[in-house]
């Protein structure tokens, strides 16, 4: 039996499991579609009647809802599957067509977040408004270069890690 956006009763599990509520998911489901609809240059309902195959989720609610809940979750592409009445492998291509479809409503609709810049005075200029930045970070370890003159340049200056 798979699971529906239609079978949730209440906002508790609306925000279980797609972390948005009714009416944002629904708000989103409009550029949801939108996004697809350029992305294939036809409606997900032409590009279904135009395969051989069947698909699991006719509409851009379905898969909306699956996506979020895929990312949501957490679970793995079997988990995921057995879920929604797939198998891991077709769990994997809808999330990964979810994603893509998501990431270019949110991009269209400008609730995307900017993540690279092209100088300083970009950065600084986007920032501007701002009176405090906080940045979450993780320094990570990487391979030691082998020539002394490149491990100057990367020095720290902290002491060994514990590994």
């Amino acid at each position: 039996m798979a699971i529906t956006y239609r079978e949730i009763r209440n906002d508790r599990q609306w925000k279980a499991s797609t972390g948005l509520s009714e009416e944002q998911f629904f708000r989103l489901e409009k550029l949801f579609g939108q996004a697809y609809e350029i992305l294939f240059g036809e409606s997900m309902e032409a590009r279904q009647s135009n395969s051989s195959g069947t698909s699991t989720f006719k509409t851009y609610a379905d898969l909306l809802f699956f996506t979020l809940y895929s990312v949501k979750s957490g679970l793995t592409y079997d988990l995921l599957g057995l879920t929604f009445g797939l198998d891991g492998a077709n769990a994997y291509q809808n999330q990964a067509l979810g994603l893509r479809v998501l990431r270019a409503a949110l991009e269209h609709g400008g609730y995307l977040p900017k993540r690279s810049y092209q100088s300083i005075e970009e950065f600084k200029e986007h920032w501007s408004e701002e009176s405090e930045i906080l940045l979450d970070a993780t320094e990570q370890g990487r391979q030691r270069p082998g020539n002394q003159e490149d491990q100057k340049k990367d020095y720290s200056g902290k002491k060994k890690g514990t590994r």
